[in-house]
Order: C-alpha cells, then structure tokens, then sequence
C-alpha cells in the first residue's frame, strides 16, 4: 500500500521464516547449551538473550524513526523479560507509535484459559494430565512473576493492541486498550485456488509440530487416522510429516484434499488460512463463536476439530463416502478467506488503525 516496511526477527526457529534483520539463536546445541545453562544456574542471566539484544543493538540504527512498531507478541523476539524489556524500551523511546498484536499465548489469554473461561484451550491436556508439562512450559512462563512484569511493561507503551482470531479476541473484550480483531491477512497472490478432484484416492495431510503435539490435539488425530486408514484401505493416502521448515511444509500439503490442522481452537490459524485458500477441506478451529461471527453454517468452510476422536473418525468418513462436499466445501473456503482475509483488505484495517490510535 506504498508504505516502507521492515522485519526484524528471529525466524521462529526450525520454520526459518525469512526477515529484513535476521537474529540468529546460538548456545541453543552442544556444549554451547550446556555452557549456557551451567552460566543461568550460578547468574540466572540467559546467554542466548543476552546475544539476541546484543545482535539487535548493532543494529539499532535501522530501528529509528518509524511511525510506528508493530509487535507480534508481548515477547516478540523470544527473548528473556529483562533483555526484552530493554527492546521493547528503545523501541518505544525511537519511533513515534508502538502497537501489540494478540496472536498467540501471553499473559492475558494464558490466564483466560488457565482460569476456566474456555469450553476448551490449549490447556486442556495440561489440566487432565495428557501430556508432559515441560511441554506447556512455554506457555506457562506467561504466568510467572518476570512475564507478569514484563505484561504490564509493554502494555505501559503501547498505543494498543489487536487480536488476529477468537481465541485472542475472545479473552482481550472490554480491555481498556483493545482495539479490535484484525484477522490474519492472507497473500492471495501467491496462493492459487486450484480445484482438487478426486480421481482415485482421497489425500489426507497431517503436519505435526513436535512441540505442540498435545497442545494443539494432535493426538486426536493420529487416533483418527490410524482408524481412517483401517476403514477405508484402498480409498484415502495419509500423509504424516513432522517438524518441516515451512517450504517444505506447504509443498507436501499441496497434493492433499484434506488438511488436520488444529483441536484446541476457536478460530483458524494461519496454515488453516492457506490451505484453506488453495481450496483444501481443513479440520481447524470453527466454534459457534467463529460462524456467528463471520455468519457461517457449520462445515460451510471448513470442519470444526473436536478433542473426540469418534466424531473426527464420523466427519472424515462423511467427506470421504462423499468426494463432492469436498470440492464444495473448498470453493467456500477460498471465497471466505477472499472476503475476511485478504492482504490487501487487512492491510487497511491495520493503517486505520495505526493512523488513528
């Protein structure tokens, strides 16, 4: 939309997604790590924070003098609260408006959660004992005191903060300084609807992130799949990946028709959101409070994923003994994220809100 834009990130680990300024993690292997965490034990200092800031600090010069910052989380760079909050600072101190963007856990939708809100969240399998707890401990740290600080350091700063979906939106009402839900903005230029006839086999794609197996119901799924596989032998190929980089990623998930994406949500994420605009039928979040939202039948477009493996079993089933709701379901797919979702309409939203905040 003609304005000049920079990205400064860390590449959210083994994805590698690409920025303008790339921060590269160290002493996160080998004696390195070892190194770095004998150092936390005696000075509870973290090496591999402490190298990120220095990392941006050298850099600092390209971080001026912007109308405004957008953050994409209240730890945005991953970093420890205190080399975090030395960021968030400078930032805050350099350019004329910093703004906060809810898309994904931080101290208020941990809480939220954590206190009993949600018919379900992402804590779920923490609260009935599913899965190790070291898997939540991402999570967790929102709760603790030093995130709790450095929650009300950002929110001190920042003109405002907006929410990508409903599982952000929902915790974030009647925050004094929420500004709204600016869904995730999809590139339809570089995503192609194209029409997925089944010929002989239905596809099934199911990507897993190790580190977010039970936090985002994985588990549900392989139950599901493994009994797909069983009922229909000569009909459905299932294809099973773990912890791909994202290009590699999309490109396995293209030949598919249908894509497991996430339970324990409300709302789509953003693999839902591309698939789902290439015409796949996507097992995502799609609570009743997504379809009185945006005005949607259920499986209009796409399936809402319960935590209950019987009923993923009974809706896969129905897709595949009828192929033709599957290309339905895709058209309406793409026209949705058409109509909710594009970049260029989110873009907007965004400049609207940054202009008059």
């Amino acid at each position: 939309m003609g304005h000049e834009v920079s990205i400064v990130a860390t590449g959210d680990f083994f994805k590698d997604f690409p920025a303008d300024f790339k921060l590269k993690r160290r002493f996160d292997s080998g004696l390195k790590k070892k190194f770095k965490v004998g150092i936390y034990k005696i000075c509870k200092r973290d090496l591999s924070s402490i190298n990120l800031k220095n990392q941006f600090f050298a850099e600092s010069e390209h971080f001026k003098n912007f109308d405004c910052v957008q953050l994409i989380n209240e730890n945005a760079l991953g970093l420890a609260p205190r080399e975090e909050k030395q960021i968030v600072d400078f930032l805050y101190q350099h350019n004329k408006k910093l703004f906060l963007l809810s898309c994904g856990t931080d101290y208020i939708s941990v809480n939220y959660a954590l206190e009993g809100h949600f018919r379900y969240s992402i804590f779920t399998p923490y609260e009935k004992n599913v899965a190790d707890k070291k898997t939540f401990r991402p999570m967790l740290r929102y709760t603790k005191p030093e995130f709790k600080e450095l929650h009300h350091f950002v929110y001190e700063r920042i003109n405002g903060v907006m929410a990508s979906d409903l599982d952000y939106h929902i915790p974030l009402k009647n925050h004094p300084k929420y500004l709204g839900l600016v869904p995730n903005p999809v590139n339809l230029d570089k995503l192609d609807y194209t029409k997925n006839p089944v010929n002989e086999k239905i596809v099934i794609f199911h990507g897993i992130n190790r580190a977010n197996y039970f936090k985002k119901g994985n588990n549900f799924f392989t139950e599901a799949l493994k009994k797909i596989a069983e009922k229909f032998k000569n009909s459905v190929d299932i294809i099973v990946t773990e912890n791909l980089p994202y290009q590699e990623y999309i490109k396995k998930y293209n030949q598919a028709h249908i894509l497991l994406d996430q339970v324990y949500a409300y709302d789509q994420g953003y693999n839902a959101l591309e698939a789902m605009s290439k015409g796949k039928v996507v097992f995502t979040g799609a609570e009743k409070e997504f379809l009185e939202q945006y005005n949607l039948e259920e499986d209009e477009v796409c399936i809402n994923a319960l935590p209950d493996v019987d009923y993923l079993v009974e809706k896969l089933s129905s897709l595949i003994e009828r192929p033709s709701k599957i290309d339905k379901i895709g058209q309406n797919a793409r026209k949705f994220i058409e109509s909710e979702h594009h970049f260029e309409k989110i873009a907007g939203k965004y400049v609207e809100i940054w202009k008059s905040n």
